[in-house]
C-alpha cells in the first residue's frame, strides 16, 4: 500500500546527478508523524521541488547550449528544476486541504524531460489507501 509524503521526503530526477528533498510548507495543518502531510500540489520549484545538482538533460537549453559551445560533448548546468504540472496520480482517496495526499507511487514531470520520483517518504507509519 503507497505511504504518505511528506516534508523531508528524498527525491530523485532522471536527468538530476544528485538527490533532492520536498519541502511542504505548514499551509494545510495537517501532519502525519510530526511532519507536514504533501498533496499532489506541492510541485512548486524552488519552493517544494529542491535542485538536483547538475541537470544533464539536452532538453534543458543551458545544458544544449553548454554541450554546443563544447562542440558536442555533454556538459551538465546547475539544475534548476522546472516543474509546471502537479504529481500523479496521488491518492484520490485521501484530500488533504482539498487536494489529492501526495503518495510514494507518484511522479512529477520537469519541463527539461526529468521524471521526478520519490525515494523515501519521509516517514513510513501512514499509508494511503
Amino acid at each position: 500500500m503507497p505511504v504518505q509524503v511528506v516534508s523531508g521526503a528524498a527525491l530523485a530526477c532522471t536527468f538530476g546527478v544528485a538527490p533532492s528533498t520536498l519541502t511542504v510548507l505548514p499551509v494545510n495543518r495537517v501532519m502525519c508523524s510530526g511532519m507536514p502531510a504533501a498533496t499532489i500540489m506541492d510541485f512548486a520549484p524552488m519552493v517544494n521541488i529542491a535542485p538536483f545538482g547538475m541537470c544533464i538533460s539536452i532538453a534543458n537549453p543551458q545544458v544544449a547550449a553548454a554541450t554546443a559551445a563544447a562542440l558536442g560533448v555533454l556538459t551538465p548546468q546547475p539544475c534548476i528544476p522546472n516543474t509546471t504540472t502537479p504529481w500523479v496520480p496521488g491518492g484520490p482517496t485521501v484530500a488533504i486541504g482539498g487536494q489529492p495526499a501526495l503518495d510514494n507511487v507518484s511522479t512529477c514531470m520537469c519541463m527539461w524531460a526529468g521524471v521526478i520520483s520519490i525515494v523515501s517518504p519521509g516517514q513510513m507509519q501512514t499509508t494511503v489507501p
